[in-house]
């Protein structure tokens, strides 16, 4: 029997956006969506959540199941609390939001992934996503373990998942100090994230400090299947200084290996971390200035 997992999709009020990461997951033949559809943060915003909902209520080409909220959440509270309540229903999800798009054969080779690696706890995620800047030097064209997960189109599993939500991002990074753990070797970015946790409701640095607590692996491609496309010129003036936003056009998946790689993480990957985020004080000022103005600007996140 063929593996599949089902895809969760979390949406707010961006109908364009959402119009191009469909697209993808139809060309990709994704078989279940779960989508989650965050309610109005204000009066204004209640038109467009509407709009949203009746494009996820005409899609006809795959099984979908749509929560609707009443309240908003925002982004972070959304997805930790519906990849909570869907790892109840599978064993394994893949994560989108409305704002990402791929290229064909990405949901196939995640799945792929995800279905070869499930009974290994060592490897906590997979993604769709990374970047020439940390990819390591002898990768070619097979997939890599990284000690650092990632939140462009990620996966994981009912297993990594459980025990996370037991803590928040700070308390991850002290109990990495006490078991010895530098917490900095995946870039100085990850502690200040973990201060802004709670003020920003963002969520992934936990899902990232839990990784390194566990000293658990995220499966990176040899190159990006995955772009961003939510990034306005509203959304900040300091978008030319930050590395993930010199866009690079995508190439064509990858095959789907043979023999997937060993579960040891590749030894270049945290030094490229460090060396892209954690290493001049002005870049990591700046990449701070602009994770605060993309999660307060009202028309990229749900906040």
């Amino acid at each position: 029997m063929k593996y599949y997992t089902p895809v969760i999709l979390f949406t707010y009020i961006r109908t364009e956006t959402l119009t191009e990461t469909l697209k993808c997951l139809k060309e990709n033949k994704v078989p279940l969506i779960y989508a989650f559809s965050d309610g109005p943060r204000t009066p204004d915003n209640a038109p467009a959540v509407k709009k949203v909902r009746e494009i996820l209520h005409n899609i006809d080409w795959c099984e979908i199941i749509i929560f609707e909220r009443d309240i908003n959440l925002g982004l972070g509270q959304s997805i930790i609390t519906g990849v909570t309540e869907i790892l109840k229903k599978h064993e394994s999800v893949i994560i989108f939001e409305d704002d990402l798009i791929c290229v064909p054969g990405t949901y196939q080779y995640l799945n792929a992934a995800l279905d070869y690696y499930k009974n290994n706890p060592e490897v906590m995620s997979i993604t769709g996503w990374t970047h020439p800047s940390v990819t390591p030097s002898d990768i070619i064209d097979q997939p890599y373990f990284d000690g650092r997960a990632e939140c462009w189109v990620w996966g994981t599993w009912a297993r990594a998942w459980s025990g996370m939500l037991d803590y928040d991002a700070l308390t991850l990074v002290r109990k990495c100090e006490m078991k010895g753990i530098d917490v900095y070797q995946y870039g100085v970015d990850l502690v200040n994230m973990a201060k802004l946790e709670k003020q920003m409701n963002i969520w992934a640095v936990r899902f990232l400090y839990w990784h390194i607590f566990n000293r658990g692996l995220c499966l990176r491609p040899p190159w990006s299947m995955v772009n961003s496309i939510g990034f306005s010129e509203e959304a900040t003036n300091t978008k030319q200084e930050d590395p993930w936003l010199k866009i690079h056009s995508l190439r064509e998946c990858p095959i789907i290996p043979d023999q997937w790689p060993k579960i040891i993480e590749n030894s270049e990957c945290s030094a490229l971390w460090r060396k892209i985020l954690g290493q001049n004080h002005n870049k990591q000022k700046n990449r701070l200035e602009f994770l605060k103005t993309i999660l307060d600007n009202k028309m990229l996140r749900s906040i």
